[in-house]
């Protein structure tokens, strides 16, 4: 079986870089964008398995990001990251089907665990699925 692939959407090069790294050392192809609209793009052309969507980013917010994703894709499994998790942000993003919620504290501590735990999740159910 192929490894997922995994698309990172965030603008921040350094936080990619690090996730990167670790997310191939997990196991999964990766993915990168530097905005919602490349990883608009990225969706429609390459077919990532799963999503992690960082929630505030300058343009295209996550949430444009994420609404544009469902137009393409209504199934595909999106975790956010966000430094601002807030009952206005789960609120925000509930209907349109995000898998999780990872806390965006540090690419070197506690995301780091976090997103690990939430793509092992994610792929679980997305193996019970099919």
């Amino acid at each position: 079986m192929a490894n997922l692939k995994v698309l990172l959407v965030d603008d921040e090069g350094d936080f990619r870089k690090i996730l990167g790294v670790r997310i191939r050392a997990w196991g999964y192809d990766f993915i990168e964008a530097d905005s919602g609209e490349k990883a608009i793009d990225i969706l429609a052309h390459q077919g990532p398995d799963i999503v992690i969507l960082d929630y505030l980013m300058p343009g295209m917010d996550g949430v444009s990001t994420l609404r544009e994703i469902r137009k393409l894709d209504n199934k595909i499994p999106v975790i956010m990251l966000t430094a601002h998790l807030h009952e206005k942000t789960i609120t925000e993003v509930k209907d349109l089907g995000v898998s999780a919620f990872v806390p965006k504290i540090s690419a070197y501590t506690d995301t780091i665990s976090a997103l690990q735990a939430a793509l092992k999740i994610t792929e679980d159910q997305s193996h019970k699925k099919k």
